[in-house]
Parts: C-alpha cells; structure tokens; sequence
C-alpha cells in the first residue's frame, strides 16, 4: 500500500474541488486553462525562464517539499509530453538562426526531464529522479515505480506527481486527429454531448507518498494498467480487479469517472457502472479538460473528497448517498489505454 500524506494541484480551478457549478471556471474554445499562482516559492530569476509545465509542476511541488516531515528519498513525475510549447520554440529558432547562434532556454525547459531536474535543483535533492513518459499511463506508471521503490525501501518518502500542458502544435495535431470537439461545447454540459472529441485541459498534481499510515490523508490500495480497445475486457478485468482488492461483501463507495463527453468512450464507462450498482458514480473532467495525465488530479480529488466526505452535486452522476471511504478511479485516454486506482480511507 502506498499512504499520501500531502497533496497539492495547479488545475484550471481555482480550488480543484469546486463546492457548485456556478463557481466552476467555464471552459473558452474547447480548452480549459490552468489559474496559475502566484509561485512565490521559486526565484524571480529562475520563474521568468520557465516553461509553463515546469512552473506548474515545480510551483505545486515545492511547498509540500519545504515542509515535509520526513526527508525525501526521490522524485518521480509522470508527464506525455512535458514543455511541448518550449520544445517548438527550440525548433522554431533552429530554423530562423539557421543553426546558428541560439538561446538554449527554451531547450533546456522542453525536455519531459525538465520539472524533476528543476526540482531536484531547488531543492538541493540528490535521491531517484526520474521522469515518465508514457502518453496516457505516465502518471500511473510513476505511481507504480513507486510502489515498488516502496517495497524495497519501506522507510522512504517519495515526491509524486503529473503534469501536463496544453501546446499549440499537440492541441492542432490532436484536434485534426478529432480528438477535441469541433463545435463549440462548455465543460458545463459536456457531459451530454452525442458527438465525438472531448475537451482540452492542463493541469499538475503533487503527491507526497510513503508506507507510513499514521496522519495520512489517503492510501492507494491498488493499480492496474491496460491497453483495449474492447469495453468487454474492461468489464472482465475490473470484475477481476475488484475480487482480488476488495474483501469480501465489502464495496466501493464512489467510482470516480474519467469520462470526457466524448461518444466514442462512453461504452467503457457504463460497462465499469454496471459492474458497480452500489456505487455512487462522480466525474471530474468538466473541472480539469482532457488530457494524459488527468488521472493524476482525479486522485487529488479522491483524496480530498476522501478527507471532507462531501461530494458537490455537480460531479454527481449517480447518488447512492454512502459516505466516501472507498473510491475507485477509472480513466482511459484515446480509447486504447486505460487504469485502475483503488483509493481509501486509511
């Protein structure tokens, strides 16, 4: 098991979990952008040469770092793409200078590496760093490096984290690739869409994890990680899932759906709602957009709504009115791949 003792987001709210819908940010031209910080914990000089991924991942990272109780062992950050935006302008300036004389910022801030690097650097850490990049699991990959660092090392602590930005040459080629809706569509009703595409988010999520379970805000009981194209096999894999991870006659409370408005996934989540009649039925897109590493909000706000037992009506697709011990997180990107974070009280 894994325990999350402090948790921090940089998400296109301005309080990851808004208590109505009036309050919720409304999304403009299909894209939901972060409301950035103020960062006040990273250095002027430094802030200005940062990408927006690396300020987002390294401006959530940072408090929960400087005041930590326990000494931290590693940093892990899952990412698809990391400073895309800086990478193009890298490119861009290739071009123009014709490999000439060029600034290296916009390099050095484009690399995925880039946001466990800078936190290593500002933080003076010199344990595990690494970054993972595997499009829509690369944060559920982080969080499985972990868990087997924590197995070997049961005394450590770990920083966890996703993060992801939204850049003008990923959003053109995944909105060409009808990923992102072509009609103008508001987070507010997306969920009632009938077309395909969904809509364009960013965002950060920063986990401060070990196996200690006293005074954590949430532990993470179990992970799985698929690739199908098939909602049957999602349904036999999540039956499976469930007999092995949860005692018997006992049930999830919540499943936290990754849902998107998108009508070519929505067979994947009624066939996980249909294994799962008890269960209250939430999702958070309409918060976040869509993105590879959304998943890693949805356990920020399985962890909160873990902490607060309240459950706003707005995230609400099905109310079986349980108290939130047990929530189970389902999320897939782009039809193919797809995972499982189970998520309770401790």
């Amino acid at each position: 098991m894994i325990y999350i003792h402090q948790i921090a987001s940089v998400s296109p709210q301005r309080e990851l979990l808004v208590a109505s819908m009036d309050e919720v940010n409304e999304s403009a031209n299909n894209v939901l952008k972060v409301v950035e910080p103020k960062y006040e914990g990273i250095p002027l000089s430094v802030l200005r040469r940062m990408g927006k991924a690396v300020r987002m991942g390294v401006g959530g990272a940072l408090p929960l770092i400087h005041h930590l109780a326990f000494p931290l062992n590693g940093i892990v950050i899952g990412t698809a793409n990391g400073g895309m935006e800086d990478c193009i302008k890298f490119l861009n300036q290739v071009i123009e200078f014709e490999e000439g004389t060029l600034t290296p910022t916009n390099f050095v801030q484009s690399t995925p590496n880039a946001i466990a690097s800078q936190l290593s650097m500002l933080s003076a850490n010199q344990g595990y760093n690494i970054t993972h990049v595997n499009r829509g699991l690369a944060f559920e990959n982080a969080l499985l490096d972990v868990w087997m660092l924590l197995k070997e090392n049961s005394n450590h602590t770990y920083l966890l984290g996703g993060v992801e930005e939204i850049s003008s040459y990923n959003y053109s080629i995944d909105y060409l690739a009808d990923w992102f809706k072509k009609e103008e569509t508001s987070n507010k009703v997306m969920y009632d869409s009938q077309t395909e595409g969904t809509l364009s988010g960013e965002g950060s999520a920063m986990f401060i994890v070990n196996a200690i379970p006293s005074n954590a805000v949430a532990k993470i009981d179990a992970l799985k990680l698929m690739h199908t194209s098939d909602a049957a096999e999602i349904a036999k894999q999540l039956k499976y899932f469930l007999k092995e991870h949860l005692a018997e006659g006992e049930t999830v409370d919540l499943l936290l759906s990754g849902e998107n408005g998108d009508i070519r996934s929505r067979h994947f989540f009624e066939a996980a709602e249909g294994l799962l009649n008890n269960s209250s039925v939430a999702r958070f897109k309409h918060l976040t957009g869509d993105f590879a590493t959304a998943s890693a909000l949805a356990l920020n706000l399985a962890c909160q709504l873990i902490q607060t037992n309240a459950l706003p009506a707005h995230m609400i697709k099905i109310d079986h009115m349980k108290e939130v011990k047990k929530i189970l997180i389902y999320n897939q990107h782009k039809l193919v791949q797809h995972s499982f974070i189970l998520v309770s009280k401790p």
